[in-house]
């Protein structure tokens, strides 16, 4: 956790979930773990995580790997890229959202995709096999 009182310039990198009070300038990258800003934060900078939590203030792009939240209290300027994101009532946000659930996972499902244009009408048995 970062406290409220404290102020970091530069890159934060972990393999932890990270909360974040106070203030942060620079980049954050936990791809693997949940960052949370809280109500007190304060974030210019651009913020990857495996899922994002906005409750504060962030300018900055975030990248979240399964979802991001900007919660009532959360006012984000920057653009979101997420396969789910969450606005609450009363959020502000000023940006651009790109919502590609397939982004993340198309990397390893490229060569089923790849056999599928030789058999056109075979694409409902292959999506069933991906499910299953």
């Amino acid at each position: 956790m970062i406290g409220e009182t404290i102020k970091i310039e530069g890159e934060i990198t972990g393999a932890e979930d990270l909360v974040i009070r106070g203030s942060v300038k620079g980049t954050v990258d936990l791809t693997s773990h949940e960052v949370t800003v809280d109500e007190t934060g304060k974030v210019e900078a651009d913020i990857k995580g495996k899922v994002v939590v906005i409750n504060g203030e962030v300018t900055g792009d975030i990248r979240g790997g399964e979802k991001v939240v900007i919660s009532k209290s959360g006012n984000v300027r920057g653009n979101i890229i997420a396969p789910r994101v969450t606005l609450e009532d009363g959020a502000v946000f000023k940006g651009s959202i790109d919502m590609d659930p397939g982004a993340s996972a198309s990397t390893s499902k490229k060569p089923t995709p790849a056999a599928q244009p030789e058999s056109a009408t075979s694409n409902t048995p292959n999506l069933e096999v991906k499910s299953g």
